[in-house]
């Protein structure tokens, strides 16, 4: 066995191990090797000298090139906040003294172009001692290994995020770490015209967009790349006659730079920047998407290794935003579409104010809610849910709901009926699906505006005729009354829901509000959300309801406001529930 000195002696396995993995075997047979002597005396007497203090002059002896691999250095993830952007810096030379020419930067393409450093390290190879040479392969792996582990750190948290703001967050910070940045923005402006449009920062408020927002648009980076406007002074292609748009601008010295725009110097100095780096966004089929830039604080400009590298983190980064923007695209035209087919405001009825407070889950429901004025100064009310979710559920709840406002129309004033012709509707066309509604009809009462008028009363009565509800029930939850002197449920008669019995029918149940008194309408969302048991959330609903102040109960908004932060702590859209929510509430002055 060869008697190799401790001090040179190296881990193989991790280093065969290291380059496997990381798929960069093949980058050793880019440096050309010195012939190797035949025999273990020969190579002993060519190797170099060394004289150590313990054991004088001593040869250093070694094996074959695989046997003498140096140990790769471990390489650490990045840290969550802004780290120092270390990995990015031009690398130190292979060999500081003058044996041999700097190694190319790490990260780059093999094959560089000539006149670069990487065609210099291989004509001065073979007069680089075996030793450095080793080296040399070291400080190119290393810088190799890091910049993959850098990449695969920061593209396994830009896929951890589920919204479209929160990638553009974590994009920004990303690419302001790999270009040795402080500060950026992004710009969304999806090309094909379809949205949404907006503007993120990092380490800058509203008020500092807003300020940059104020230079020309022609001397805005980011704005002449989401243009496809050419650089100033840029020549003309010579075979297509168009000019030549730069896809990445750097302005490395804002204060210096004499042909600036005024404004944009004046805005950077109150800023306190000094420098901007700005890239296109671009993803198929959209195209481009968007435009980044970020900022420096002092004159800066990122170097070719660090361009090389956002440039691979914007690929990847690019398709994710593609996909969250269509994802966030289509879920906001469900949303759009449910809400047109829910009321847009609630109708203004004498004696009567309303309020609702409703949310939908992020799959879309078929829950739904209505408030229609009716003939004579009549009101109606109605609560309901369809089952299942998604577009179908949503198109369901909205065929629904229109006609039940048509029979309430034509005989609002006989619930039982109502819901009746409602149940043969949903039977008839949709057998495959089942639904729970609630319709209740009030009348104003004589002598209130638009009410039929009150007959003459002895003195000293003063209220003879109160307010007469009536509602009825298909399957769904009982409604709640509060006011000063109770808070009860309303019994109504128990019911399967819509369509799941050949005939429905179920007798209707009358009450009569007092003044002052509020009538809750809800759906079985509000319970489910609660993540209790029915009987306990019931219990917790008519408890909440209870322990509302005095001072609120006469505003339908702030009951409807406390009903919701007793029942729901983590709020009313709490993306973690599938559950739609309604509550609706009816205060009655008179």
């Amino acid at each position: 066995m060869l008697d190799i000195t401790s001090w040179v002696r190296v881990h193989v396995e991790a280093l065969i191990a290291e380059q496997h993995d990381m798929g960069v075997c093949d980058a050793i047979e880019e440096i050309e090797r010195p012939p190797l002597p035949h025999n273990i005396t020969q190579q002993n007497a060519e190797l170099p000298t060394k004289t150590r203090p313990d054991l004088g002059k001593c040869q250093i002896r070694r094996k074959s090139s695989v046997m003498t691999a140096p140990r790769v250095p471990n390489v650490a993830g990045i840290e969550p906040t802004l780290p120092a952007p270390a990995h990015t810096a031009d690398p130190p030379a292979a060999n500081g003294s003058a044996d041999g020419p700097a190694d190319p930067q790490p990260g780059a393409a093999s094959e560089a172009p000539p006149g670069s450093g990487t065609e210099s390290a291989r004509d001065a190879a073979p007069e680089m001692s075996p030793v450095d040479q080793l080296v040399a392969v070291q400080d190119r792996l290393a810088g190799w290994i890091s910049d993959l582990s850098t990449l695969h750190d920061l593209t396994e948290q830009l896929a951890r995020t589920r919204t479209l703001e929160d990638a553009l967050q974590e994009m920004l910070r990303a690419g302001a770490s790999l270009v040795g940045a402080q500060r950026g923005l992004v710009v969304l402006a999806p090309s094909d015209g379809l949205g949404p449009e907006t503007t993120i920062g990092l380490g800058l408020g509203q008020a500092d967009i807003g300020h940059i927002e104020t230079i020309p648009r022609r001397a805005l980076s980011y704005a002449r790349i989401l243009d496809g406007l050419p650089e100033p002074g840029a020549a003309d292609d010579a075979s297509t006659g168009t000019p030549d748009a730069r896809t990445e601008i750097a302005e490395p010295d804002i204060p210096g730079e004499k042909d600036l725009d005024p404004r944009l110097r004046e805005v950077a100095a109150r800023l306190g920047y000094a420098a901007s780096y700005a890239v296109p966004l671009a993803a198929d089929p959209i195209g481009r998407i968007g435009a980044a830039v970020w900022l420096y604080d002092e004159p800066a400009e990122p170097g070719e290794r660090q361009r090389h590298l956002v440039g691979l983190y914007r690929a990847h980064a690019c398709e994710h935003l593609a996909r969250l923007l269509e994802l966030h695209r289509s879920t906001r035209a469900a949303a759009t579409l449910r809400e047109e087919l829910l009321p847009g405001r609630l109708p203004r009825v004498p004696g009567v104010r309303l309020a609702v407070r409703h949310s939908t889950g992020p799959r879309g429901g078929g829950d739904w809610f209505d408030a229609l004025p009716l003939p004579d100064g009549a009101l109606g009310l109605a609560v309901g849910s369809v089952t299942g979710s998604g577009p179908s559920a949503v198109a369901a709840m909205g065929r629904l709901r229109a006609s039940l406002r048509a029979y309430a129309v034509m005989e609002g004033e006989d619930p039982v009926a109502v819901l009746s012709d409602l149940e043969l509707l949903l039977r008839l066309t949709e057998p495959a699906r089942s639904a729970t509604a609630l319709f209740a009809f009030t009348e104003p009462p004589p002598g209130a505006p638009g009410g039929p008028p009150a007959p003459a009363m002895p003195a000293g009565i003063t209220d003879p005729f109160p307010r007469k509800l009536v509602l009825a029930g298909a399957g769904h939850c009982p409604p709640l009354i509060v006011g000063d002197l109770r808070t009860e449920f309303v019994e109504t008669s128990l019911s399967a829901p819509l369509g799941m019995l050949a005939c429905w029918e179920a007798p209707s149940v009358e009450i009569s509000p007092a003044r002052g008194e509020t009538l809750l309408l809800y759906s079985d969302g509000l319970l489910h959300r609660t993540g209790e048991a029915m009987d306990r959330a019931f219990a917790r609903l008519h408890a909440a309801a209870a322990g509302i102040p005095r001072a609120d109960r006469h505003d339908p908004e702030a009951v409807v406001d406390h009903i919701v932060r007793t029942m729901l702590p983590q709020g009313l859209d709490d993306p973690a529930s599938e559950e739609d929510v309604v509550l609706l509430a009816a205060h009655f002055d008179e």
